[in-house]
């Protein structure tokens, strides 16, 4: 039993981590500034007594005390992250230096959730963990892109400089219950338009790809790397498994019953044509890989915000 600090623990990835690190019998301190975070993601944890929330901004030097810390405090969808681009790069940047502050006062090991978003529009296919990657430093995706770069190079620099010990993961597309329905990533943005009887938005022609990782499957990941004394990283987590918007959008459309058609938009600038992990190191160092395959975890889900938006 440790004494765990999440920042971002209310979020989407958060909660169900708070959630699996107390089923273990850790102490959670959930730190949470309610920007992207709610309340009833983690509703259900507020009678236990081994669960804590503090409404903080990671912008602002934070002191409590904590042997492990998971960094997840970032909004992770455009829509959210381009709101305050500012806010967004400040997250990344001196929340992170105050993360590491931390770890360093109590000698608390760090890890940090960086994303697939570093590796940019990528030349190479798919993206290993050694790609420097290929971003353009002042579009509008720059603010998570370069924040979360630069907070990389910061876990890498206070291991080197003070001996803190990291972890830094590379995320890729991950979805499931708990995902905000009006984030404006694919897999919400499709659920909720086939549930509404919409149609369903495909930008470009649709043939982009990406990999979409079950949440369940992800946070074993991230318990796993934590854990483990071989791989500070950075490590890829995500389904190696690629898939255009056209299947996705098909795939949905099978697991919701819904008869909506789709609809092309002009593709957003910046926006990555392929994205899939090499989860070689995953594999080799963790012995992990995702276990739920994208029909079944689209139609939990799809079940979620059946629930939670349209009460059935």
């Amino acid at each position: 039993m440790a004494t765990i600090l999440v920042t971002g623990g209310a979020g989407f990835l958060g909660s169900h981590l708070c959630e699996r690190l107390i089923d273990r019998g850790d102490d959670v301190i959930c730190v949470d500034n309610f920007f992207s975070g709610r309340k009833a993601n983690i509703e259900h944890l507020l009678g236990n007594s081994r669960f804590e929330v503090i409404r903080h901004d990671i912008v602002h030097p934070l002191y409590v005390e904590a042997e492990q810390i998971y960094n997840l405090a970032c909004p992770a969808s455009p829509v959210a992250y381009q709101y305050n681009p500012i806010k967004t790069i400040k997250t990344s940047t001196v929340g992170m230096v105050n993360v590491l502050g931390l770890a360093k006062r109590c000698r608390a090991r760090v890890l940090h959730t960086s994303t697939s978003e570093v590796y940019g529009d990528p030349e190479v296919h798919p993206q290993r963990e050694d790609y420097w990657g290929h971003v353009n430093p002042i579009g509008p995706r720059s603010c998570y892109d370069e924040g979360k770069r630069v907070a990389e190079s910061l876990c890498m620099n206070y291991h080197l400089a003070h001996g803190i010990e990291i972890r830094i993961v590379r995320i890729f597309n991950t979805y499931g219950p708990r995902m905000d329905p009006n984030d404006g990533r694919v897999v919400s943005n499709f659920i909720m338009q086939a549930l509404r009887g919409q149609p369903l938005t495909i930008y470009g022609e649709g043939q982009q790809t990406r990999s979409f990782c079950y949440v369940d499957d992800l946070i074993e990941g991230f318990i796993r790397f934590m854990n483990q004394e071989e791989e500070i990283g950075p490590m890829n987590l995500g389904n190696p498994v690629e898939n255009t918007m056209i299947e996705l959008a098909q795939a949905v459309l099978d697991v919701t019953g819904s008869k909506s058609k789709l609809t092309n938009e002009p593709l957003p600038k910046d926006d990555p044509k392929q994205r899939c992990p090499d989860i070689t190191k995953a594999k080799r160092v963790l012995k992990w890989e995702p276990k739920v395959d994208l029909r079944t975890g689209l139609s939990k889900t799809a079940d979620y915000y059946r629930r939670t938006q349209f009460g059935k």
